[in-house]
């Protein structure tokens, strides 16, 4: 993420000095900032591991659980005498099959009733194209943020993305800036037309424009995933809540799983984040005194356990949308004999990962290694009966198998490119199949992968540099998803038209 000048950093210093310090100042206006991210529509409750929900076992979230939270924070804020505003972070799309059934339409009618004053996009808003963002924007009444977003030459969304929003809340100016991913065009596919812009850069100019005109509370409501907001708090000053999504990130006091604490202060920026698939609903209380400094904050993370009621209008509306979906979702396809869990898929092999990168190799005659990104699979698959429910909700892109002919080096050059964010999780991580390395994290980025090898004839053999191997993928990480642009740029003999992932899938859990 790239630094502001020197000039205008200490200009912004100047000016946004008394923001910073450690606040005296006796405070006069209460905030409650309520906030969510990547939903991933996940309407329906959900298990521990993001499955379906199952009788008799722990479930959480749902959009109708989600709606009663919201509820309950709104009241409880102004209870105590604080104006209560709800942010949304981003990836509402994609994940379950009401976003493979509605494109964007169900999480539409959703958020009408949640009545969130902002999201920001998410790389997932992209996944089929700026046209399914564009119908989304139009049907909802909230503004859809992205300042670092430049869509002036993509007709589908010309003019329908906001920088940011200003709104008095409390007696306080708050001003809320969108910041996108800048990796989404690697991520997602958003089309050649639109532009994405340095975060760190756009935010310097928002918030100095933000301090310039008064005080203010200024809060970044981002989508890069929380090592980057981390970043960005260090590269940019005057920043008082960074709201994030994107890294699935957990924040909590007391919470199983949390990456760290509620919030996090970060170079005078307090970093928030609520996990994902709404099981979390956030909430931070500001209390700001007249010149827009922090007085005080206090935060907690709420779990959406079931003794939570479902709120009767979303789930009337839920069920609406469900009942098309239930022939679908039960026919089965095969027995289980445990759970196979995504939630270690990003940050190392798994049997989910494993499973399914042998899926596609599987579908390409001749291939020797299967490869599937850890990110393109959204749900882990349940114990026991199997359906094509549970499978689409695993795989829900539609992509396709993909063949394509590598190099030697260039499937290590694969292998490091998928480690090169460890320790961080990450959807490039590699699932392969047919390829086995010795995973050496701590190495420098380029050598994690130590050791590779290519099963063949029952054998394991050394991976030979110059070599062709025949290699099974996806057509999004074929393409250079993921950051797979060795796949993209030295394939040879590609072919991105094989059968779905998902019908793969299945071929291979019924062997």
């Amino acid at each position: 993420m790239v630094s502001f000048n020197v000039a205008r950093r200490a200009a912004l210093g100047l000016l946004a000095s008394p923001f910073l310090a450690p606040a005296r100042a006796e405070a006069a206006h209460r905030l409650s900032l309520l906030h969510m991210n990547d939903f991933h529509s996940r309407h329906e409750p959900i298990s521990a591991s993001s499955t379906a929900c199952v009788e008799g076992r722990p479930c959480y979230g749902g959009a109708a659980r989600l709606a009663t939270a919201i509820r309950q924070g709104r009241e409880a804020a102004t209870a105590e005498g604080r104006a209560p505003i709800l942010l949304d972070a981003g990836d509402q799309f994609m994940g379950s099959l009401f976003y493979t059934r509605y494109r964007g339409e169900a999480e539409a009618r959703v958020q009408a009733l949640l009545r969130p004053a902002a999201m920001t996009t998410g790389n997932h808003e992209f996944d089929n194209g700026p046209e399914t963002l564009a119908r989304y924007v139009d049907r909802v009444s909230h503004p859809v943020l992205a300042a670092n977003i430049d869509a002036s030459t993509e007709p589908a969304l010309a003019g329908k993305l906001r920088a940011g929003i200003t709104t008095m809340l409390g007696g306080m100016r708050l001003v809320v800036v969108g910041l996108a991913t800048p990796e989404t065009p690697g991520l997602s596919s958003p089309g050649p037309n639109l532009h994405f812009l340095d975060p760190a850069e756009t935010m310097d100019r928002a918030v100095f424009e933000a301090r310039r005109q008064g005080p203010c509370v200024v809060v970044a409501l981002s989508h890069l995933g929380l090592t980057n907001d981390r970043r960005l708090a260090d590269d940019v000053q005057g920043i008082d809540v960074i709201i994030g999504g994107h890294s699935h990130s957990l924040l909590a006091n007391g919470l199983a799983g949390a990456e760290g604490p509620y919030p996090v202060e970060q170079h005078g920026a307090r970093i928030l984040q609520a996990g994902c698939h709404g099981r979390y609903l956030g909430r931070l209380d500001l209390d700001v005194a007249a010149d827009g400094s922090i007085a005080a904050t206090h935060g907690v993370m709420r779990e959406l356990t079931s003794d939570i009621p479902q709120d009767p209008q979303v789930a009337a509306l839920v069920a609406e949308l469900a009942a098309p979906l239930e022939e679908w979702r039960r026919r089965p396809v095969a027995r289980l004999p445990g759970e196979l869990s995504l939630a270690r898929c990003r940050l190392e092999a798994c049997e989910l990962g494993i499973l399914t990168a042998e899926a596609v190799r599987q579908a390409v005659p001749h291939a020797q290694i299967g490869w599937m990104n850890g990110g393109g699979m959204r749900a882990g698959l349940p114990g026991g009966t199997v359906t094509w429910g549970d499978v689409l909700t695993m795989l829900p892109f539609q992509n396709t198998v993909a063949r394509m002919v590598l190099r030697g080096h260039v499937v290590k050059d694969a292998l490091e490119s998928g480690l090169s964010r460890l320790p961080d999780p990450d959807g490039r991580f590699p699932q392969v199949s047919g390829l086995r390395y010795r995973l050496v994290a701590e190495a420098p980025i380029g050598q994690r992968a130590q050791e590779v090898e290519v099963r063949e004839d029952g054998r394991w053999r050394p991976l030979e540099m110059e070599r062709a191997y025949v290699v099974a993928t996806n057509d999004f990480s074929r393409k250079g998803g993921d950051g797979y642009t060795m796949f993209r740029d030295q394939a040879l003999e590609a072919y991105d038209q094989g059968p779905a992932v998902e019908d793969a899938m299945v071929e291979q859990l019924g062997r």
